[in-house]
């Protein structure tokens, strides 16, 4: 809905090239680099370091070469992979790929893959309008600064990968009168007050705490929150573990938690139980296709964040491992992008980290479920054995469902928890990675 200007990467008077970064803004809790959607002089800036910006505000004025001045408004909703960091070298230094000349007349392409490229939400919309998937973006040689993807690139590929002539450039917009920066969005009414004396320190909130403030109280106010509570034992889970942890990390070269192992239990759960992976648009319930499970992650500032695993139910466990792994490793590096925080359909949180054996967590509107994973602890138990019930050793732990009790009832709620646990439970202990 709307973005805080960071800081300006150019100045008025100064020359920009189209696609090229102009400011850094802060949209919702990521920080990213937004290009020109012109190249020409930057005349005028329109707002402020520190202005909070609606999205499609226009922000600044550029004058083109055919002399018109033209409004920028790259407030924009974020494409996915439109703000990839460029490859870095072991110097510092972009990575360009090689590009392997044409011998007949076909489109020319990189030998390597240029992974982690950055891509101008215009290029983007002209790969998805021409249906060029992001496999084949990443072989697309760039001329662009770090070796980006300009326009002129993208019409160049086209032309020789269809064989026909290239798309027509996009006139530039006339100029439009300027707008008014827009206003900071209006803060949550205030609390009780609050008595300081003298002896105090008073903390000023950063953006992404104010932000996550405002979300928990909008949560808590749209969604009535029921929380069911079911204790698994996973002693079958501890084991197996211990015992492929070290080959694991020999063979894939990063380590296996018990994170992915509780989310591959979630989404078959989530299979079983679909009306678990559901939003609400008003009056209607929409009922989502994809099974997007976002996993809370707390970060080194002691804010919280949560990247989400797009199409976890097509990942087998060593994929869900790394997929886990590398989320969480960016998430505290500050590099994850806008599409790595969007489409949650279901959230899971791992209490159980900061020792916590269960909690009551706030749902991630407009999801409908949210999971915390309890500490795992060693209790005793009464177990069935072939000689009768026994007292042993187990490891134990809670799990924690809350559920917006709008559109998930009791039954659901907690059916869903208990076959999350059962899942758990009947973990094959002999299974191969």
């Amino acid at each position: 809905m709307e973005g805080t200007v960071l800081s300006w990467l150019k100045q008025e008077g100064e020359t920009i090239e189209a696609d090229e970064s102009v400011l850094e803004v802060a949209t919702d809790k990521v920080d990213t680099e937004v290009p020109a959607t012109h190249g020409g002089v930057l005349k005028e800036i329109l707002v402020q370091e520190g202005d909070v910006v609606a999205v499609g505000a226009p922000i600044a004025k550029i004058e083109t070469e055919a002399g018109a001045a033209v409004e920028a408004a790259p407030v924009e909703a974020p494409a996915p992979a439109a703000v990839a960091d460029s490859a870095p070298s072991s110097n510092g230094q972009a990575v360009a790929a090689e590009a392997t000349p044409s011998t007949n007349g076909q489109a020319v392409t990189l030998e390597t893959p240029a992974s982690g490229r950055f891509y101008s939400p215009l290029v983007m919309n002209m790969a998805r309008e021409e249906g060029i998937a992001m496999s084949e973006l990443e072989v697309i040689p760039g001329t662009g600064r770090e070796g980006r993807v300009t326009k002129k690139d993208m019409l160049s590929y086209l032309k020789r990968r269809t064989g026909a002539p290239a798309p027509a450039a996009t006139p530039a917009p006339q100029a439009v009168p300027a707008a008014a920066p827009a206003k900071p969005a209006e803060r949550a009414p205030q609390g009780m007050p609050v008595s300081v004396s003298g002896q105090d320190e008073i903390i000023e909130m950063d953006r992404m705490r104010k932000m996550i403030a405002e979300r928990m109280v909008d949560s808590k106010r749209i969604s009535p929150h029921v929380t069911s509570f079911v204790e698994a034992d996973v002693t079958e889970i501890v084991y197996w573990r211990n015992r492929v942890k070290q080959t694991f990390k020999e063979r894939e070269g990063e380590p296996i938690t018990f994170t992915p192992i509780f989310m591959e239990a979630v989404v078959n759960a989530i299979k079983d139980y679909p009306m678990m992976n559901i939003q609400v648009d008003g009056d209607k319930i929409v009922k989502k296709r994809d099974i997007n499970v976002g996993m809370a992650v707390a970060l080194p500032t002691g804010n919280l964040i949560v990247p989400v695993i797009h199409n976890a139910d097509q990942y087998n466990l060593v994929g869900l491992t790394k997929k886990v792994n590398d989320l969480a490793r960016r998430a505290r590096e500050n590099k994850l992008t806008p599409d790595d925080l969007q489409g949650g359909t279901y959230t899971i949180s791992n209490v159980g980290s900061f020792g916590n054996v269960m909690g009551t967590p706030i749902i991630m509107q407009p999801q409908v479920g949210i999971l915390a994973l309890g500490a795992v602890t060693k209790k005793p138990a009464v177990i069935e054995t072939p000689a009768g019930d026994a007292i042993a050793i187990r490891h134990k732990m809670f799990l924690s469902h809350s559920y917006d009790h709008r559109v998930v009832d009791g039954s659901l709620g907690g059916m869903f928890v208990r076959r999350v646990a059962d899942y758990l439970e009947r973990f094959d202990l002999n299974r191969e990675i």
